[in-house]
Parts: C-alpha cells; structure tokens; sequence
C-alpha cells in the first residue's frame, strides 16, 4: 500500500500553490543545493509550472546560481536576501507555532483520557 506525504504545515496554513511548494522545499532543504529539474519532482510541481516563475525567483534575488553539474545547473535560496530571511523566519515560526498547538491539544486529550480510565 503507498502513503501519500502529509502536506506540509506551512502549505496547510497558507495554502497550496507552486510557488510556496518551491519555497517550503527549498526553506526545508537548504543545507544543498538543487537542479531545477529535482526542485521541480521534490516539491512536487511540474516542470513547465516552475519555468513559469523561475526567472521572477532569479530576477528578485530569491534564489541563486550555484555551479554547474554537467548539464544541470544548481540553484540555492538566497539567505542574504532580506525578503528571503522574513519569508524563512514566517515559515519557521508557524510550523513551530502549529506543532506547539497540536502537541499541547494532544496532551490535554491524553490527560482527560487517563483522568476518565481512573474514574
């Protein structure tokens, strides 16, 4: 049987587009750096779709060029981009808010459940 992947937290909340499918990915898996090709197969979008904004992405400075592997060229988030940085922060803080939330609901029905097996 195939499971398909929980979506991400940060798409839950903010909602489900190409874009922010290509953000999440790249926030989450910064410590390398990507073909567009694997981007594209990795966050989930199609190859024609991540064509459609890639240059608006290089054009602002989102993301940048990082080298060349034969015929792929690689690409990184940009981490000194200002907008970059907010963008990273608001990502981390709600998935860090949301777990939070969710944690603390599960153990209040944890505690209410051991609290009604006692009585």
């Amino acid at each position: 049987m195939h499971m398909e992947n929980p979506k991400p937290i940060f798409l839950r909340i903010f909602g489900d587009t190409p874009k922010l499918r290509v953000m999440d990915y790249l926030i989450v898996n910064d410590d390398y750096d990507h073909s567009m090709k694997d981007i594209a197969r990795n966050a989930r979008v199609g190859y024609t779709t991540l064509k459609q904004f890639w240059k608006q992405l290089l054009k602002e400075e989102i993301i940048f060029f990082t080298r060349q592997v034969g015929k792929a060229k690689m690409y990184k988030l940009n981490k000194k981009n200002p907008i970059v940085k907010e963008f990273v922060k608001l990502h981390w803080t709600t998935v860090k808010a949301y777990v939070r939330k969710h944690i603390i609901k599960q153990k209040k029905i944890t505690i209410k459940k051991s609290k009604e097996k006692k009585n």
